[in-house]
Parts: C-alpha cells; sequence; structure tokens
C-alpha cells in the first residue's frame, strides 16, 4: 500500500474512540534510507487569536508498532506517545 493511499483515512485511538484527524495532517517519520515508516507526528492545531501568545503543547507520536487495523476509511491504533527529539527505535 502506497503512503498516498493512507493519506485520507481517520487516525482513531481504539481505547477512547477518540478522532485524532487525518494521516494527511501528520508528519510521516520514516528512516529514508530503508523507507521504514517509525511513526507518525500529530500536529497540534491551535487557535490564533489577536495579541494570545501560543502555550506550548506536548507534541504526540503514533508509532507503527501501535497501529492495529488500516481499513478502508480509517487507522486504528492503541496509544500515542509524547515525542522525543531525535527519536530512534
Amino acid at each position: 500500500m502506497l503512503l498516498s493511499e493512507l493519506a485520507e483515512k481517520e487516525l482513531i485511538q481504539i481505547k477512547d474512540g477518540v478522532r485524532c484527524g487525518l494521516l494527511s495532517e501528520t508528519e510521516c517519520l520514516l528512516n529514508a534510507k530503508t523507507g521504514q515508516i517509525y511513526g507518525f507526528e500529530l500536529v497540534n492545531k491551535g487557535v490564533k487569536l489577536p495579541f494570545k501568545q501560543k502555550e506550548p503543547k506536548a507534541q504526540s507520536f503514533i508509532p507503527w508498532t501501535e497501529i492495529s487495523l488500516i481499513g478502508e476509511d480509517r487507522i486504528l491504533f492503541n496509544k500515542t506517545q509524547p515525542l522525543t527529539s531525535g527519536y530512534t527505535k
């Protein structure tokens, strides 16, 4: 399956049924040499208000190993992890 085919699928956490957006709204973290996907970084969409500073939010990460099912319309995953800089397996 191509990554472009996955792009419009919804990301849903199994435990809570929380919708985390579409896969196209995430950043794919992969090894450029081997093509191995490490996972997907969820991009926090902040609300832009005039004269208001954004509060830094913790980025979250869906490891490839936590993905349980890739269906026709949805991708089900178990849990997210906090994103640490320089992710390595």
